[in-house]
Formats: structure tokens, C-alpha cells, sequence
């Protein structure tokens, strides 16, 4: 039976991954890198260890003891871990840092799907077994955004994929084509929360894949989360990338959009 592994941020889309990974015969060896990796990825999990994203050695170890060659990353975890003294790094993930001519997302992810292949593990596509989440292109949503929404969702869409080419980040808050905020290090749940607050009602958000996206890592994500957070700050409008998006519980994403009148499009 082939072996999979599967390093676990933040959110469900491990859990998604680890089930249809299962469900076609693979066994899982999955290593939760956060505190808050979702704890029902241990009951899916042929195994499954938390081990800090900062301890290097600890996870390529795991791997190897597991006979993992095959590994895929999913789950939230943001860079500022690096920064804020989070998370403390062993010498060999000091090493990769140190080594790194800048700090940018691409450049560690790089370096460090780098690191897995000189160990004799190969990162593949992250979509690969989940495919199923990414949506096709149009409205989802009962509401259909107004004819203003649809202008700031191109504004935003030019200006985000301008973002991810400077691999800064993948989100654009968005109103009366003014931008209110992008996304940088906080994530894209905090860039919401600053660029809402801004537009003080009325704001769109646009998400998008980088222009030239590596599908091994950081393709864009949203779900049910990123609409309560858009709830918060009476955000009305959300726009996804068509084909290029994973979208986590769809049901109740869509769902909680329509409870509040948000409009979601995939473009």
C-alpha cells in the first residue's frame, strides 16, 4: 500500500486531503505542525504525530521512520511564526533560514520542498487528491453581486494577481475601486478584518492564485471562515479564481453567505 505524507496546518483541508487519500487506498502519516491543526485528522490518519513546524530534523525523521517518500503540505500556516517568536527553530530549520536570500513565501517553500527532495522525499500538487474543492466559474451564491461589486472585483482581481507576482500575497480588500488593504504577512483572515474596518461597510474581497503558482504549495484558499470574517466587517462581495481555487465546505460556506447576503463568484 503506498505511503503518504502529509504535513498539517491550519484548517480542514488536511482532514479533506487525509480522506480521500484513504479512500483510494493510500495509508496517511500525517505530523501536525500547529497547535491548531484540526484534531479529527488523528482519527483519520493511518498515523499521526504533532511535531512543530520550526523542528526540521523532527519531521524528515518521522518520514523516514514511516517509509514516506510521497509528501504533500495543506493547512494554514502563516509566516509571521518566524517573526513573533511562536515557534522556536531546531539548528537544521535556523540553517535553511539563514541560507535564504530573502524571506519571501516562494523562497522558504522553495527552499524547503528543497530540503525534502535531498532527503528522498518528493512534494507533489496540492489539489492532486482534492480536486473536488476546486469550484467552476460563476455565481454560487443566490445573490448575484450588483454591477459596483463586479467593478471592484476586477480592480481587486488586476491588483491581486499584481500582488502574487511580487509574492507579497493572494487577497485584495477592494471598495469603490480604492483598495482598503492586501495581503502581506498577516494572512488573509487579518488583511480582511483591517481593509473591512477601513471601507466601514461595503467592501469586496478578491482572492486569486499567483500568476505563477506552484500547486506544491500556498494555493489560495477559502471557506466558511474567510465569509464569517467578511460577516464581521460587513464585507458584501467575495471573488475566487476559477479552476485555481480550493473552496473548504462548500455547503455551509454558501450556506452562511446567503444568511448574510454575501455574493461569492468565481471568475
Amino acid at each position: 500500500m503506498e505511503k503518504l505524507g502529509l504535513l498539517a496546518g491550519a484548517g480542514k483541508l488536511p482532514v479533506e486531503c487525509a480522506r480521500a487519500a484513504r479512500q483510494i487506498g493510500y495509508e496517511v502519516y500525517a505530523i501536525g505542525l500547529l497547535p491548531e491543526t484540526d484534531s479529527q485528522l488523528a482519527e483519520i490518519a493511518t498515523d499521526y504525530k504533532a511535531i512543530s513546524v520550526a523542528q526540521l530534523d523532527a519531521i524528515l525523521s518521522y518520514l523516514k521512520e514511516n517509509g514516506v517518500t510521497r509528501v504533500t503540505m495543506l493547512g494554514k500556516v502563516t509566516k509571521e511564526l518566524l517573526f513573533n517568536g511562536a515557534v522556536k527553530p531546531d539548528a537544521r530549520m535556523l540553517q535553511l533560514i539563514m541560507s535564504l536570500p530573502d524571506r519571501s513565501d516562494d523562497t522558504i517553500m522553495m527552499a524547503f520542498v528543497r530540503e525534502l527532495a535531498m532527503n528522498g522525499f518528493q512534494a507533489f500538487d496540492q489539489t492532486a487528491l482534492i480536486r473536488k474543492l476546486i469550484p467552476r466559474r460563476g455565481t454560487i451564491t443566490e445573490r448575484e453581486p450588483s454591477a459596483a461589486e463586479r467593478q471592484d472585483m476586477e480592480y481587486g482581481f488586476m491588483i491581486a494577481k499584481e500582488l502574487g507576482r511580487l509574492d507579497i500575497g493572494q487577497t485584495v480588500v477592494v471598495k469603490n475601486r480604492a483598495v482598503m488593504a492586501m495581503e502581506a504577512i498577516e494572512g488573509t483572515d487579518a488583511c480582511i478584518l483591517r481593509g473591512g474596518k477601513l471601507a466601514n461597510g461595503g467592501a469586496v474581497v478578491t482572492k486569486v492564485s499567483k500568476p505563477k503558482q506552484d500547486n506544491r504549495f500556498d494555493v489560495p484558499t477559502v471557506g466558511k471562515r474567510t465569509v464569517e470574517v467578511m460577516a464581521e466587517v460587513g464585507a458584501t462581495a467575495l471573488a475566487i479564481e476559477a479552476d485555481k481555487t480550493l473552496l473548504v465546505d462548500r455547503a455551509a460556506t454558501v450556506a452562511f453567505a446567503n444568511e448574510k447576503g454575501i455574493a461569492i463568484i468565481v471568475m
